[in-house]
């Protein structure tokens, strides 16, 4: 099968009024990724070498989008709803450059997985004309069903239309189907409307198909994989299902999850084996994890690369662009974004460390800032090997702190200090004897008549 040519049609013009959103439907993201991105994936991973969407409301802001995940598919507008032949047949085009098999599927399904794909695919290398990928819900109410005889499918039957006895079949029609190239042009153009709603069913090619004597089969997948988006709780519970399989991917790789259904992963989070995430961990998009990093409770990291023997958190937050490199620390509230934390560098607490490289082995102290922002452009920090600043410093950028320097606490540096020196940024202390016990006095006693005449 692997020497066969595959277009992939997913249908993605339903406008999803259900999601009460200006956003088209299949916009909507699972694990920070458009749902239809996920079907998109599941089929180059099927090994389908052509992609065509076909797209209705919101045509533009859906190409824009495809773009990002799928810049080589081609886009064909439904305009006007009549079926879901009817939308296949809008890429017409793509079908018609001679794939050897063409996969059909819904952008509102992103739990669909590649071996359910590549089961459906494999029927058409045997010789199948159609292979209808079928599920068994726990209730059957309101689906297709599938009508098989001798191991062939016959029909999909809507449940408004079965017998008694037909309404008793559990395997269920989960929309998705794969056609021969060869046939699949001849068996949609005998579609017709004659029907109650006057649209053009794709489900009808079955039937058409074993009328010219062609082989129809159905290949059974998982409930979740044939789970449909119509409204946001429904996203919700894809989110989770998706969240569970991604959780149990990790763990089974060698990543310890001590509260796992508290960690949430984003599509494309990469975490080393021997990496331990205590509870309540958020990964955004970008986010690359090496082996053996520790990842405290409550951190949120986004867009950031971790290498192995980190150590982040807990109540951390990792912000694009933050790279820490071996054996790094970026403890409790502390925020990193677009800068570089170099091998056995320490950022220990309450600091914000951004547009800016702390070099090895260097210690931040408590609630340093580099304050690398003037309102209309950023600046860099560079603060290198070794150096040690004290806590409740400012680092105004652009400045260096040179290898080895020193710089006191609460101190503001605006200008650069040179390798091994020590820097003070702050005023002179004065200290005047008795002069806390006559402050105390005059306070007290203000505070006294303030309330004596709240009194009166």
């Amino acid at each position: 099968m692997s020497q066969r040519t595959c277009l992939s049609v997913i249908l993605a013009a339903g406008e999803g009024t259900r999601m009460k959103s200006a956003m088209p439907k299949v916009l909507h993201a699972i694990a920070g990724l458009p749902m239809v991105a996920h079907v998109v994936k599941a089929a180059e991973a099927a090994g389908a070498t052509g992609l065509a969407l076909v797209i209705g409301h919101g045509a533009d802001e859906m190409r824009k989008a495809v773009q990002k995940f799928a810049p080589k598919a081609e886009s064909f507008v439904q305009e006007k709803r009549l079926g879901t032949a009817h939308a296949v047949l809008a890429a017409r085009e793509a079908i018609s450059k001679g794939y050897d098999d063409i996969l059909v599927m819904f952008g509102d399904t992103p739990l669909i997985d590649a071996q359910a794909l590549a089961a459906a695919r494999q029927k058409l290398a045997e010789g199948a004309a159609v292979a209808v990928i079928g599920f068994r819900p726990p209730s059957p109410t309101g689906y297709g069903r599938l009508i098989e005889k001798a191991g062939h499918l016959i029909a999909i039957r809507e449940e408004k239309d079965c017998s008694e006895q037909e309404k008793k079949i559990g395997f269920c029609n989960a929309g998705i189907m794969a056609v021969a190239g060869k046939h699949a042009l001849k068996l949609l153009d005998k579609v017709d409307n004659k029907n109650a709603k006057g649209e053009f069913y794709l489900t009808d090619i079955v039937e058409i198909a074993g009328a010219e004597g062609l082989d129809v089969v159905a290949t059974e997948a998982s409930f979740e994989n044939a789970l449909g988006i119509n409204n946001r709780a429904e996203l919700a519970e894809a989110e989770a299902i998706w969240q569970a399989r991604r959780r149990r991917e990790a763990m089974l790789a060698g990543v310890t999850l001590i509260a796992p259904e508290t960690v949430y992963f984003s599509h494309d989070t990469e975490i080393g084996a021997d990496t331990i995430v205590e509870p309540n961990v958020w990964f955004g998009p970008g986010v690359k994890i090496a082996s053996g990093a520790k990842i405290h409770a409550f951190s949120h990291i986004e867009g950031a690369t971790v290498a192995s023997n980190c150590d982040v958190g807990p109540f951390a937050r990792l912000r694009p662009g933050a790279d820490l490199k071996q054996k790094a620390k970026v403890g409790n509230f502390c925020e990193v974004k677009q800068a570089t934390i170099e091998e056995g560098a320490k950022v220990n607490h309450l600091t914000y460390i951004g547009d800016a490289r702390v070099g090895a082995a260097a210690n931040i102290g408590a609630g340093t800032v580099t304050c690398n922002y003037d309102g209309y452009s950023k600046f860099f920090t560079d603060i290198g090997e070794g150096a040690f600043v004290g806590s409740n410093s400012s680092l105004v950028a652009p400045v260096t702190i040179g290898k080895g320097g020193y710089i006191a606490s609460g101190s503001v540096i605006t200008e650069s200090v040179p390798d091994d020196a020590l820097a003070f940024g702050r005023a002179r202390q004065k200290t005047i004897p008795g002069k806390g016990k006559e402050l105390r006095e005059r306070f007290a006693s203000a505070a006294a008549a303030r309330k004596k005449a709240a009194a009166e």
